[in-house]
């Protein structure tokens, strides 16, 4: 399966579609170009994602790792 585009009424793309092996491999790659970054350093590096990591500090319900593996059922 090719790497899909979907775009919108303008013809502008706004999504795309990567086979989960391919979607590993790019992974894969990206790990082993920067080992030592972790999730949550690129997430800071976001503005929106700081915020929304900021903001969720001060929200009162909180959810232990084994509720959100349940969840996800993980």
């Amino acid at each position: 399966m090719p790497v899909q585009y979907i775009v919108n009424e303008e013809g502008e793309p706004v999504s795309v579609v990567v086979p989960v092996n391919e979607w590993k491999s790019m992974v894969e790659r990206c790990r082993a170009l920067e080992p030592e970054r972790g999730d949550t350093e690129y997430l800071l590096g976001s503005p929106v994602m700081r915020e929304r990591l900021k903001s969720s500090l001060g929200e009162q319900k909180r959810m232990s790792w084994e509720e959100v593996q349940d969840a996800l059922d993980l």
